[in-house]
C-alpha cells in the first residue's frame, strides 16, 4: 500500500488559452440532454489500479454522455452510481491533479484529492458560462467486494478537462429576434457530439425553448410558447431537412411565417448545408417557396441593418478634429474644421448623424446633430465621457435615434431625439454592474442587444433589457478574465458574438473574443508596440488600432499589421459607424 501515498500527476498536453472550437463544417449535432439509453453496458475500470490512477480514469470517462455517462458511472459504487449529479458538465483545465490527503489511508478506503482549475461550465440552457478559480475536491474510494476500488463520494457533477470537453462537444449558434422583430441575434450554445442519432431533433428542442438564460429578457422567439414537435427533424427523401412543427399559435400571419422561417433557416445554417424545409402539422409553411437556405431569408433577418455603409469608410479623432479614414483629410463641417475640439466620435451606422465628446473648460460636453452641420450640445455635464456608440435604427435608411455614453465611469446614460429634434439624456440602470468598478469603454452591439464594456481594466457582456421607458443592463459576464486580465484598453463588436479587443499585455496585444468566453485568438504581434489604445472593428472591414506609434489595419488573425500614410497622434482614436 506504500505506493498509494505517491503522488499522481495527471498530465495530458495543455491546450492553451481555454479555447473552445466553434468554427466548424455545417453537420449535424447533438445537444449534451440527448435522450440516449440508460441501459448502455460500459466496460469495467482496469482490474487492479490504484486510487489515484482510478480517479484520473474516472475524469476521462466522463467525457462519455452515452447512456447517462455509464462509462463514468462504472468507476461508481452502487450508491454512489444513485447520488451522482450529471446535470450541467463543469470544464477544468486539461492539465488536473490526483494527490494524497492528509488523512491516513485505510486498508479498504481511501481519499484522493482532485486539484485543477477551472474554466467553465455549462448552464442549464447548453450555453458557456465562464467561471474562474482553483478548485480541490476530496474523492472517497472503497474496495468492493472484488476487492478493486470504487468511488464512493464522487465530486459533485461532471467535471471535464478542456480537451474531451473540445473533442466531444461543439458551439451551435441559435437565432432569436430583437423585441422589435427587426433583426436576428445569435444566441450561442455547446452540444454533444457523439451520439449522432436524432442530433437536428434536439436542435429543433433547443430552439422551441427560447432565448438563453442571459437573453432570455432581452430577445424574443417567432416562435409560441406552447410550440412543439410535430414529428422528428430529418433529412428527407430529397435530401432538404425538414423541421416540422406544431402549436405555433393562432395568429400565423404571412409576415409571423416569415419570421418563423428566417428563425428556424439561420439556426440550422451551421448545423447542415442542405436545403431548409419549415413545415406546420406536416404541411408547408408559406405557399410561395418550400425550401430555404440561408441565403434566401437575409432580409427577414435584418442583415442590410447591421452592416455598416460601404460608402462610408470610417473615421478619426486627431487633435480635436475629425478626418476621413480614406485620407486622412478632415471631413467637411465644423466638427471636421475641430470647432468642437472633439476627444472622441461615433457615426450612426446609416451615416448621417454624429455624436461628439468634446472637451471645454475642463469638463467633457456631448454633442449630437446632422453630419457636416452644426452639432446641439446635450445637457450632460461631466469630467469623462466615454466614446459614444449609436443604437441600430428602424430601418437601413433610416437615421440613428439614440446614443449612449459612460458618465464618469460610474453610470450610463443614453441620449435619444424627440419628434421635434432635441436631443435627451436618460439615464440606464446599471445596477448589476456597479461591483465591477468604474466603465472606461462602453460599446453597443450593432443590432442593440448586448453591450461590451470595459470595466476597471477588464473586458464584460451585458445584456440590454427594454421594459417601456426603462432601460438596464443586465447579466454582466466577464470574458476572458483568466487571459486578459485587468489589461483591456479599448473593445469594438467584429460581428454580432465577436469582439475585437486592445490591451496593454505584450502577449496580447490584440485579440479576437467571443462573446460567450469560449475562446480567445490572438492578432499577430508583429509591429505593434503596447499598449494598444483605440480599435475599430466592423464586419467585412480591416481591424484597425492606434498604438503610441500610430495607426495600422489588418484583415485577419494571420496578417501583419500594415502601417497607415496617415498621421495619428497622442490621444487619437479612430472608429467605423455603430
Amino acid at each position: 500500500m506504500k505506493r498509494l501515498a505517491l503522488l499522481v500527476l495527471v498530465l495530458v498536453t495543455l491546450s492553451g488559452c481555454a479555447a473552445i472550437p466553434t468554427n466548424t463544417q455545417p453537420k449535424p449535432i447533438g445537444s449534451k440532454d440527448s435522450k440516449v439509453s440508460n441501459t448502455a453496458v460500459a466496460p469495467e475500470p482496469r482490474r487492479g489500479i490504484d486510487p489515484f490512477t482510478l480517479v484520473r480514469d474516472f475524469v476521462d470517462a466522463t467525457s462519455n454522455p452515452d447512456g447517462n455517462y455509464a462509462a463514468a458511472r462504472a468507476f461508481l459504487t452502487q450508491d454512489a452510481d444513485k447520488r451522482w449529479d450529471t446535470k450541467n458538465p463543469t470544464i477544468i483545465e486539461t492539465v488536473f491533479a490526483a494527490v494524497p490527503t492528509s488523512q491516513a489511508p485505510q486498508e479498504k478506503a481511501q481519499t484522493v484529492l482532485l486539484q485543477g482549475k477551472y474554466v467553465g461550465r455549462l448552464g442549464n440552457d447548453n450555453a458557456f458560462v465562464p467561471q474562474l478559480g482553483d478548485f480541490q475536491m476530496p474523492v472517497k474510494l472503497e474496495l468492493n467486494s472484488d476487492n478493486q476500488w470504487r468511488i464512493a463520494e464522487p465530486p459533485p457533477g461532471v467535471f471535464m478537462p478542456l480537451s474531451l470537453f473540445n473533442t466531444n462537444y461543439r458551439r451551435v449558434t441559435l437565432y432569436f429576434y430583437n423585441p422589435e422583430f427587426t433583426v436576428l441575434v445569435p444566441d450561442p450554445r455547446f452540444v454533444v457530439v457523439p451520439p449522432a442519432t436524432s442530433i437536428p431533433s434536439r436542435v429543433t428542442e433547443l430552439l422551441i425553448k427560447g432565448p438563453g438564460d442571459a437573453l432570455r429578457d432581452t430577445l424574443v422567439s417567432s416562435l409560441g410558447p406552447d410550440t412543439d414537435v410535430f414529428s422528428e427533424t430529418k433529412e428527407s427523401d430529397d435530401g432538404a431537412l425538414e423541421v416540422n412543427l406544431t402549436k405555433i399559435g393562432k395568429d400565423l400571419t404571412p409576415e409571423k411565417s416569415k419570421q418563423i422561417v428566417a428563425q428556424v433557416v439561420k439556426s440550422f445554417s451551421g448545423v447542415t448545408s442542405s436545403r431548409v424545409r419549415v413545415l406546420i402539422d406536416g404541411q408547408q409553411i408559406l405557399p410561395d417557396q418550400r425550401d430555404y437556405r440561408p441565403s434566401d431569408v437575409s432580409a427577414t433577418a435584418g442583415e442590410a441593418l447591421l452592416a455598416p455603409n460601404s460608402n462610408l469608410p470610417g473615421m478619426l479623432t486627431v487633435d480635436g478634429a475629425l478626418r476621413s479614414l480614406t485620407d486622412g483629410n478632415a471631413i467637411k463641417g465644423p466638427a471636421g474644421a475641430g470647432t468642437y475640439g472633439a476627444v472622441s466620435a461615433a457615426q450612426s451606422l446609416d451615416g448621417s448623424r454624429l455624436a461628439v465628446v468634446s472637451r471645454q473648460s475642463g469638463s467633457m460636453r456631448l454633442r449630437v446633430g446632422e453630419l457636416e452641420q452644426d452639432l446641439s450640445e446635450v445637457d450632460l455635464r461631466a469630467t469623462t465621457l466615454s466614446r459614444p456608440t449609436w443604437l441600430v435604427s428602424s430601418g437601413p435608411k433610416e437615421p440613428g435615434n439614440e446614443v449612449w455614453t459612460a458618465v464618469d465611469g460610474t453610470s450610463v446614460t443614453r441620449v435619444t431625439r424627440s419628434d421635434n429634434g432635441a436631443w435627451t439624456a436618460k439615464g440606464v440602470n446599471i445596477t448589476d454592474l456597479a461591483p465591477f468598478g468604474a466603465i472606461s469603454e462602453l460599446r453597443l452591439s450593432r443590432d442593440g442587444t448586448r453591450a461590451a464594456l470595459v470595466i476597471a481594466g477588464k473586458l464584460f457582456v451585458a445584456s440590454v433589457v427594454r421594459n417601456n421607458q426603462d432601460v438596464a443592463l443586465r447579466s454582466p459576464r466577464p470574458v476572458q478574465p483568466a487571459t486578459l486580465g485587468s489589461a483591456v484598453q479599448s473593445v469594438d463588436w467584429l460581428s454580432q458574438d465577436v469582439l475585437v479587443v486592445s490591451s496593454s499585455l505584450p502577449s496580447w496585444p490584440v485579440s479576437k473574443v467571443y462573446t460567450d468566453g469560449s475562446k480567445i485568438d490572438r492578432y499577430s504581434q508583429s509591429n505593434l508596440t503596447v499598449p494598444v489604445g483605440a480599435v475599430a472593428a466592423a464586419p467585412a472591414r480591416q481591424v484597425q488600432v492606434i498604438d503610441p506609434s500610430g495607426l495600422w489595419s489588418a484583415s485577419d488573425i494571420t496578417d501583419v499589421w500594415k502601417s497607415s500614410a496617415i498621421r495619428v497622434s497622442a490621444g487619437a482614436s479612430v472608429f467605423y459607424p455603430g
